[in-house]
């Protein structure tokens, strides 16, 4: 009998994210049976799955997708970390504790919002990740106009955090480091950008 190899998926957790089921063909499918067999698509879930990764990935310019798939980690940690405290008791002071103590982190993070409650905890994705990259930030402070100019600055080490100057696109801007994303004091583009709006200390930028 001829040996033929099935992808099935997704598998259980504990397992690849596909499992090869092996099995003896002990006769010739049948033509309905074969065109039944045509019909089910065992990776389009993989294919939709991916097709939103790069789209995320493109948006957030994201270069490497290891970092992404940190992000996606993080995101589903914080998730089941969520339902686990939802679980507890409603009276178990610990409940309130540990529900407190999410939600101020992931707020100083700026991932959410909001400390409404742990419903909120729900909508934490990759992309929540995203938004707190240095880069995106330095766009929503006007700093750049696209993501992938304002990442070529950073790589390029025009651009600093307090006084620590920040190499890695990479880098997770807190909520209390917002207002602390300039460039550094011997950047060229800080000097065209004072230029540009005719507000240039010559004193300063020696």
């Amino acid at each position: 009998p001829t040996t033929h190899c099935v992808v099935v998926g997704p598998c259980a957790l504990h397992v690849p994210t596909y499992c090869l089921l092996e099995f003896n063909m002990v006769r010739k499918l049948k033509f309905h049976e074969q065109k039944l067999l045509k019909k089910v698509d065992f990776i389009s879930w993989e294919v939709d799955n991916n097709l939103h990764e790069v789209k995320i990935m493109r948006k957030y310019y994201v270069q490497k997708r290891e970092d992404y798939t940190k992000y996606n980690k993080l995101s589903r940690a914080i998730r089941d970390l969520a339902r686990k405290i939802k679980e507890l008791d409603p009276k178990d002071p610990f409940r309130a504790k540990a529900t407190s103590d999410l939600l101020n982190k992931l707020h100083s993070l700026g991932v959410i919002a909001i400390k409404e409650n742990l419903e909120i905890c729900d909508r934490v994705t990759a992309s929540s990740f995203c938004r707190r990259r240095l880069p995106v930030i330095m766009v929503r402070n006007q700093m750049a106009q696209r993501v992938k100019m304002a990442t070529q600055y950073v790589e390029q080490g025009h651009v600093r955090i307090g006084p620590d100057v920040i190499t890695d696109p990479a880098f997770l801007v807190s909520r209390q480091l917002e207002d602390f994303v300039t460039w550094t004091d011997s950047s060229a583009i800080k000097k065209h950008v004072a230029e540009y709006n005719d507000m240039r200390d010559d004193y300063d930028l020696l």
